[in-house]
């Protein structure tokens, strides 16, 4: 890709053309004004001249600021250098304030002269006419960059150009009036322009100070928050903090999600809704953090799990109880068989005052240890003999119940702990979880009785779709 391109694409290197374009169109106009003021002793027309000076300085520093401002976060710098843009535009409101009260200054000595001569040919109007339409043509360029960009001193530049064709009008008028007969006409249009070069200047300072006192971008708060509240997955926008630095927006969200939700899935709402304000916000950088929130319809047995799991402890068989007006619990949990009772001791009860404080101190809990199963045993298929008998005596029993049928593909595996079973069955899909969970545990005791030495047997029941 060629050079042109890039240069037309890239936004830094669209600010810094803008911005030594903008240098010298102003040391230009500042040259032909000054040598037009003093040919003619206009005091309006060098107070321009003055100005259009400022505006060199100005848009020098503008140069440099937006080289500087598009610099990586370093080790000093963890946000950029964005507000190297906001400091420029506020030395810039310190030059525009000095220079109207400089000139302020001057029109006021002249209007106490008796007699000042002033000779206002037409080539003074045509330098002021061209700097009109100059000023015109820079300033809708300097604002369209700055918009697109978001770049402080670019805007700080575009406002400078902005006011300068009003002051320069001023000045023509001021010169006819002169022409004219009026002998003050010069000196007020000189005050004239001092209250415009203030006017930027008190415009630009409180844009520049808001930015640098990390001022909210208020019109981007409700647009976040909507974004962040539309995105699924949040229950709430807990708080937003916004800030700007240049051309970025930056700050932090915290989102309230359901509590009972996986780390993995938490994590994925956080990457929607950051995506989702990128999308909308190419320049926004929030940092989004989520707080667990509890929703109205947890189950008691959702709380519980959610309690444990926070612990990492295995619980199940779960029986939640009213007695009365008091909430009774008994739970199973599981914990390594080789730990000192003692231990396992401690953890419970440590559960169970974490459950307590879930759902008050007058709560009824009981919770019974168990020693968890190894978490990896190795195995290998039972004999073929062994295989066929467990698929007989599996088939035998579950013809026997009259719930559970079709049953098929059956795997035994032996282990230094006992044998393991799988096998897939088939149910009435009609048949309620509570019934099916039935029909397969008596297949599972029966299963036991007949083979002791089963360590784990497990059946999934799939739909019957011929029922």
């Amino acid at each position: 890709m060629s050079d042109t391109t890039h240069t037309a694409t890239d936004p830094a290197a669209r600010k810094a053309a803008a911005a030594k374009a903008s240098i010298a169109a102003s040391a230009a106009l500042t040259l032909a004004k000054l040598v037009a003021g003093l040919a003619s002793g206009s005091l309006a027309l060098i107070s321009e001249a003055g100005h259009s000076a400022a505006d060199v300085a100005a848009t020098v520093l503008t140069y440099v600021a937006v080289r500087q401002a598009e610099k990586p976060a370093d080790e000093r710098h963890h946000y950029g250098h964005g507000k190297v843009e906001s400091l420029a535009a506020l030395i810039e409101t310190g030059l525009l304030f000095g220079l109207a009260l400089v000139v302020a200054g001057q029109a006021a000595r002249r209007l106490g002269e008796p007699e000042v001569e002033i000779d206002a040919g037409w080539p003074i109007f045509a330098v002021l006419f061209f700097s009109i339409v100059i000023d015109f043509v820079r300033a809708r360029g300097l604002r369209a960059v700055a918009e697109e960009t978001q770049s402080d001193a670019l805007a700080a530049d575009a406002l400078h150009f902005a006011s300068d064709l009003v002051s320069s009008a001023l000045v023509i008028l001021g010169l006819a009036a002169t022409r004219a007969g009026f002998a003050q006409g010069d000196a007020l249009a000189a005050i004239g322009v001092a209250a415009f070069i203030a006017i930027a200047g008190y415009r630009l300072g409180r844009r520049t100070v808001a930015t640098l006192l990390d001022a909210a971008p208020q019109e981007l708060v409700p647009q976040i928050q909507e974004i962040l509240r539309a995105t699924p997955g949040v229950i709430a926008v807990e708080s937003l903090r916004l800030r700007t630095a240049g051309p970025k927006v930056m700050g932090e969200a915290v989102i309230g999600v359901a509590r009972t939700l996986p780390l993995e899935r938490a994590a994925r709402i956080k990457e929607d809704a950051n995506s989702a304000i990128l999308r909308a916000i190419p320049s926004a950088q929030i940092a989004l953090a989520t707080r667990p929130i509890a929703l109205d319809d947890e189950t008691v047995i959702e709380r519980i799990l959610l309690v444990a799991a926070r612990r990492r402890i295995q619980v199940h068989h779960i029986i939640a109880q009213t007695v009365g007006e008091r909430l009774s619990i008994t739970l199973d949990m599981e914990l390594d068989g080789g730990m000192s009772h003692g231990r396992a001791h401690q953890i419970a009860c440590d559960l169970e005052q974490a459950i307590r404080e879930e759902f008050g101190e007058s709560i009824e809990i009981e919770t019974h240890i168990e020693p968890s199963e190894p978490q990896l045993l190795a195995g290998q298929d039972a004999e073929p003999q062994m295989q066929r008998a467990i698929a007989d005596a599996l088939a035998r029993h579950a013809a026997r119940g009259g719930k559970v049928s079709d049953v098929h593909d059956v795997r035994a595996r032996e282990t230094a702990e006992g044998l393991v079973v799988n096998y897939h069955c088939c149910v009435d899909p009609q048949l309620s979880v509570d019934a099916t969970h039935a029909a397969v545990d008596e297949v599972e005791r029966a299963m036991r009785n007949e083979f002791p030495n089963i360590l784990r047997i497990a059946g999934h029941a799939e739909i019957n779709d011929h029922s």
